[in-house]
């Protein structure tokens, strides 16, 4: 059974859909990371790395349910043999078994939130010969930044993903901070990508932060001004997680790439390291 947390009234869900190494050395994926860095989040996040070094990666989705009610699903995971992450991550995913797990049909979810258009996120969106969504009951949120930017994330995935999703009438554009329930929200939290979002639950004095990849790592729980070296923007990114993580603690985050999927906050402040921006080297289409 698929591991749940309750905030009020909301059940969030954690669905793996696969795991794997990732697929360069994590020293240069955090270049600035330092020995004192790694060493705290192995003591923290054990379960992210194996015993020769390697960075062992979650592919996580969220599923947010009120009681038997319809499922918000945030994130659609690597996808099946053929999904658009078949260079790099380990397909096929398992997403439609952990759903069966956890009482979820696919005609349950009525939304489905896009954090980014990588496609780690989005293998399941959209799927088969021609493309159809998976989620037939549902609408699609992307934020609008990030469709614009579709040129510079990966072009392929206007084909594969936006337009089917769009012929089908399920694809819904959202501009900025966005409510779909008194306790649900959208965040913008750019940097990743220009259009990455974020989703704030809220329940009483109670919050959860599911992140996307506003943070990937558990060494940007160390160190949250560290450099990613897959960011569109890194500096941009590190202002988002930063903000994020100062206006939101106390709080869980579910984060779709962590060893464990739920983590709670504030963490311990971290050492300060001087850091230079390091320009990303991007991987189309990856992380």
């Amino acid at each position: 059974m698929p591991l749940s947390r309750t905030l009020g009234s909301i059940t969030v869900t954690a669905l793996t859909d696969g795991e794997g190494p990732f697929f360069q050395p994590r020293a240069d994926a955090f270049p600035t990371a330092t020995a004192a860095h790694w060493r705290e989040a192995d003591r923290r996040d054990p379960s992210s790395v194996t015993a020769d070094g390697q960075w062992w990666l979650q592919f996580r989705s969220f599923a947010l349910r009120v009681g038997d009610g319809p499922v918000t699903l945030v994130d659609a995971g690597i996808g099946p043999a053929d999904a658009p992450a078949a260079s790099w991550a380990p397909v096929p995913g398992r997403l439609p078994a952990e759903l069966a797990a956890a009482g979820i049909d696919p005609d349950d979810v009525h939304a489905v939130v896009l954090t980014h258009l990588h496609t780690d996120h989005v293998g399941w969106a959209v799927t088969g010969t021609p493309g159809r969504p998976y989620f037939p009951n549902a609408s699609y949120l992307v934020q609008r930044a990030e469709l614009d930017a579709l040129q510079v994330i990966n072009p392929g995935l206007r084909a594969s993903l936006v337009e089917p999703l769009r012929a089908a009438g399920q694809l819904r554009v959202v501009d900025g901070e966005t409510s779909l329930t008194p306790a649900v929200r959208l965040l913008p939290t750019p940097g990743h990508t220009p259009g990455h979002q974020s989703v704030l639950l809220t329940s009483a004095d109670e919050r959860m932060l599911v992140t996307g990849d506003l943070l990937v790592h558990a060494v940007q729980l160390v160190d949250p001004d560290l450099a990613y070296a897959h960011e569109e923007d890194p500096e941009e990114a590190r202002r988002s997680r930063l903000t994020a993580l100062r206006t939101h603690s106390p709080t869980i985050l579910a984060t779709p790439h962590l060893g464990t999927p739920f983590t709670p906050t504030p963490t311990p402040p971290p050492a300060r390291v001087d850091h230079e921006v390091i320009a990303p080297t991007r991987r189309s289409g990856g992380q």
